[in-house]
C-alpha cells in the first residue's frame, strides 16, 4: 500500500482527495495547517506528499517544502496551487517540488501525476489484485471472489476490505478505518465501524469458510487466515 500525506486547509477538498485515493487502495493521512503539516512531513514515512501551496498562518507550503529539502528529505512532493503564472510554477519547482498542479484540476490527472512520482522513486509496481486464502480482489474491476463465488460489495465495504487486505496480519484501529473509509473523523464512540465490519464479515466469512476478519477487542480488527486468531472474533 502506498502512503500519502495530504496537507490541505480546504477540508472538503482534502476529504475528496483522501476518499478518491482510498478507493484506489492508497492510505492517506490528512492535516489542515502548516504546523501539523511540517511535523507530519518531517516525522512520517510517505511515498508521496500532496501539498497545498497556500496555507493559513505565517508558514506556507513552499516553506514546508524548502525545510524538507534542506534536511535532505527526498519524499516526492506534488504541489497544488491556484497560482498559475509561470513564475509561480517555477518558484514551486525551485523550492523542491517534484510536480506542480494548478487548481482546479481533474482527479484523474492528479492520480496520474502521483503514480508517475511514485514510479520514479521506487522499483515496486502497484498491485492490481490481492489474495489471501481463497479470497481474491481485483483492484481494477472491483471484483471480489471467495472460493470462486462472486461477492457484491458496496463502495465502503470494498474500501474497507482492500484496506484490510493491504494490511494483512496487522491490526487496524477504528480511527484508522474512519480515516480511510470515510476520510474524516466521526465520534470515536460511534458504532459505524463495527456495523460496517459486521456487514462485510457476513459477506466474506461464510459458515463453511475459514474466518478471515477478526476483532481484536479493545484494539481494532485484523484480516488473517491464522486459525489461532479465531478466539479474538
Amino acid at each position: 500500500m502506498w502512503h500519502c500525506l495530504i496537507i490541505e486547509d480546504d477540508k472538503d477538498n482534502a476529504r475528496y482527495l483522501a476518499n478518491g485515493l482510498a478507493e484506489l487502495g492508497y492510505s492517506s493521512s490528512v492535516v489542515h495547517d502548516a504546523v501539523s503539516g511540517m511535523h507530519h512531513a518531517m516525522e512520517g514515512t510517505w511515498d508521496v506528499i500532496i501539498l497545498d501551496r497556500m496555507l493559513p498562518g505565517n508558514v506556507d507550503g513552499l516553506t514546508i517544502l524548502s525545510a524538507l529539502r534542506a534536511l535532505g528529505k527526498k519524499t516526492p512532493v506534488l504541489v497544488l496551487s491556484a497560482l498559475s503564472s509561470l513564475n509561480e510554477r517555477v518558484s514551486g519547482l525551485r523550492a523542491g517540488g517534484d510536480d506542480y498542479l494548478i487548481k482546479p484540476y481533474s482527479f484523474s490527472e492528479l492520480i496520474a501525476r502521483i503514480q508517475a512520482l511514485i514510479r520514479r522513486n521506487t522499483t515496486w509496481s502497484e498491485p492490481t489484485s490481492l489474495q489471501i486464502d481463497d479470497l481474491s480482489v481485483s483492484l481494477a474491476s472491483h471484483r471480489v471472489e471467495r472460493a470462486g463465488r462472486a461477492i457484491a460489495l458496496q463502495p465502503r465495504e470494498f474500501r474497507l476490505l482492500t484496506y484490510l487486505m493491504m494490511n494483512v496480519d496487522k491490526v487496524v484501529t477504528q480511527t484508522m478505518i474512519l480515516d480511510i473509509v470515510w476520510g474524516y473523523n466521526f465520534d470515536p464512540h460511534s458504532n459505524i465501524v463495527p456495523v460496517l465490519v459486521s456487514r462485510l464479515r457476513k459477506k466474506i466469512d461464510m459458515p463453511t469458510s475459514t474466518p478471515l476478519i477478526h476483532t481484536v477487542r479493545g484494539v481494532g480488527y485484523i484480516l488473517s487466515d491464522n486459525p489461532s486468531l479465531s478466539h479474538t472474533a
